[in-house]
């Protein structure tokens, strides 16, 4: 009898050469992890000699990059396996997340000079990638101005109750701002009345974290968007993260001294990181 994991994969008896009886044959059995038990059982009433069984084993490596669902992929672009694990890469144009899984595009640095041209988000018409935050800059010569015009097919995050919170566009020529716009409704036509301007596309990040009173959080950051976690170093179990919606996972934990007791004039002080404490 083969078992993995409290789960019976197979019984087995008889001869090869008959097929009354279930056999191996060359059959493979596969565990579902990295545990196996294999059980060979006699009774005393044996009326033949029988030789028993031969059986070979091997490790066979885990290939992470097939075996995340759809919710939950290994990594954003490119996913390479190798014996024991895995690791991922971007496209071309999109540098790695501290996440190790995650791509964000380098969009923050574009100039235009010229009087005409196109201006479209990272992978346009495609979904733009996570964490985007990109600025476009127009800069014509004095004694021109810029006018925008956007395309009907416009298509940024919005939010049925509250403007633009995640995902949005902004313009801003030096005295007036533009926007923010989101949704599916074009902005239309905008007319800026100077000749340079700045573009601002964004994802939004998640609310800047303030560390609990006697507690810490790494890794300490100016800004954290999708996907970043953040772990309370007094307890090992607990982790927030930033998802999708611009919101946190979970509240900062509330740390206190729990309990002190004095022991060879020295203080010992544990501290309780659960969430909601008093």
């Amino acid at each position: 009898m083969v078992e993995s994991e409290d789960q019976v994969l197979a019984t087995f008896c008889g001869r090869e050469a008959t097929d009354t009886e279930q056999t191996p044959g060359q059959q493979a059995i596969l565990s579902p992890g990295s545990y196996m038990s294999l059980t060979f059982r006699s009774d005393f009433s044996n009326e033949e000699r029988f030789t028993g069984f031969d059986a070979h084993y091997t490790a066979v490596d885990i290939d992470e990059c097939l075996e995340k669902s759809d919710e939950e992929l290994a990594c954003d672009h490119h996913c390479h396996n190798y014996i024991g694990g895995f690791y991922c890469s971007c496209r071309f144009g999109y540098i790695l997340h501290s996440d190790n899984r995650t791509c964000k595009v380098e969009c923050s640095n574009n100039l235009f000079t010229q009087r005409s041209g196109m201006i479209h988000s990272p992978d346009f018409p495609n979904s733009y990638p996570k964490s985007s935050d990109c600025l476009y800059r127009i800069e014509l010569e004095e004694g021109f101005f810029i006018t925008m015009q956007f395309e009907d097919s416009f298509d940024v995050e919005d939010h049925p109750e509250v403007t633009c919170p995640y995902d949005y566009i902004k313009i801003k020529d030096g005295l007036h701002e533009f926007g923010p716009f989101c949704g599916e409704r074009s902005p239309g036509r905008i007319e800026t009345r100077s000749n340079s301007i700045d573009i601002l596309f964004h994802r939004d990040p998640c609310p800047l974290l303030e560390p609990p009173i006697n507690g810490k959080i790494e890794p300490s950051q100016a800004t954290y968007t999708f996907k970043d976690q953040v772990d309370n170093v007094e307890s090992e179990s607990f982790q927030i993260e930033c998802m999708k919606d611009g919101m946190w996972s979970n509240k900062v934990p509330v740390c206190q001294v729990a309990e002190t007791e004095m022991t060879d004039n020295r203080t010992a002080i544990t501290e309780d990181s659960n969430p909601g404490a008093a």
